[in-house]
């Protein structure tokens, strides 16, 4: 029997895959139509954001059967670890009451990881550096485990789940606490030489920072990111506003001042927009993809930002890709960590055939 039939079969059998009919081709026998059976397995994704713990249960299809938050502001490098930890056994206890087999953990960090071996080189916002985290998650929990880069399992989320499927070239440039891209080329993750491409928050806006030194976050992200934005409206509103340059100021306070049509939060958002062109442009000078699409807290403010970037752009560039917001908002990431675990499955079957 050949080998692709003997694991469409063990995966049929062991509930992953169901038949659902068959199709008449031109000659020869009909062919049998398959597809993930739902309610074959479940998976645990969890978000690491810059400031706050998202983990998610779904099944295979998609569907999120339970949801867990947590803050992480603060938090030392073992500390942080620990909060993954207790929210993945929370989501273990979850899957129990599911009755289904729970297939794998995927993990997305905000930093620098290395697919294969799933270390953290570097995730500023976590006090991790050259952390072991895959191999101290899989020993924890016996099962398999993924680690990757956020914005790389939010690309992906988008390219199977989102506003990116049937798109073979595209990135997701997220804006939040951090600022990334994850780029998927011909279909496939694009990761660099050191596992860091995507890395955007580091590029240069501009020749006053040649020469200077960034090592928690790039100069790049200093602006643009959600903290670079408070920043500067804390500046802006310091001579207008003081009580509110003072208080708790958000980036979604300065989003809904835009809405509301106030000309210091126009401004603000037209700078951003500026920047934003910029990376935008770079990039798709440089990548040619069929779509870019704006993700992290400022999806948010995409029907704003959009229609200025294209503005800034146009002529500068030969080729404006489609610019879109994430359809998944702040599921992208768990949405791609599902994924991977789903192809963690299949190529399992594939080696154990060989």
């Amino acid at each position: 029997m050949p080998t692709a039939i003997r694991i469409v079969d063990e995966l049929i059998d062991d509930g992953l895959v169901r038949l659902t009919g068959e199709t008449a081709g031109k000659t020869g026998r009909p062919r049998q139509l398959l597809r993930y059976n739902q309610d074959g397995g479940i998976v645990i994704g969890i978000d690491l954001g810059g400031t706050s713990l998202y983990g998610a249960l779904a099944n295979i299809g998609g569907e999120i059967l339970g949801e867990l938050y947590a803050s992480q502001q603060g938090l030392s490098a073992e500390e942080n670890y620990s909060l993954v930890v207790q929210m993945i056994q929370s989501l273990v206890e979850k899957s129990i009451q599911q009755k289904q087999t729970l297939l794998g953990i995927a993990i997305g960090v905000p930093g620098v990881t290395q697919a294969g071996s799933g270390m953290v080189e570097w995730a500023p916002s976590l006090n991790w550096r050259r952390f072991f985290l895959k191999d101290r998650i899989a020993e924890c929990f016996q099962l398999p485990v993924v680690v990757d880069n956020d914005v790389n399992l939010a690309a992906l989320g988008e390219l199977w789940f989102g506003v990116g499927r049937g798109v073979r070239n595209l990135v997701l440039l997220s804006i939040g606490t951090g600022v990334g891209a994850g780029i998927v080329i011909d279909g496939m993750l694009y990761r660099g030489h050191n596992s860091a491409s995507g890395e955007v928050g580091y590029f240069i806006p501009g020749i006053e920072a040649l020469g200077q030194r960034y090592e928690q976050f790039g100069a790049m992200e200093e602006i643009i990111s959600d903290i670079g934005l408070v920043r500067r409206a804390r500046t802006r509103l310091s001579n207008i506003q003081p009580e509110m340059a003072l208080g708790s100021l958000t980036a979604d306070d300065i989003i809904s001042a835009a809405r509301r049509d106030e000309p210091w939060a126009n401004q603000l958002i037209g700078e951003t927009a500026d920047y934003l062109g910029m990376v935008i442009a770079n990039i798709a000078t440089l990548l040619d993809p069929d779509l870019i699409i704006l993700g992290g807290g400022i999806s948010g403010s995409a029907d704003l930002l959009i229609p200025q970037i294209i503005s800034r752009i146009e002529g500068v560039i030969q080729h404006i890709p489609r610019l879109e917001a994430s359809s998944l908002g702040a599921r992208a990431t768990v949405m791609g960590a599902i994924s991977t675990v789903l192809h963690l499955t299949k190529d399992y079957y594939v080696v154990r055939r060989l």
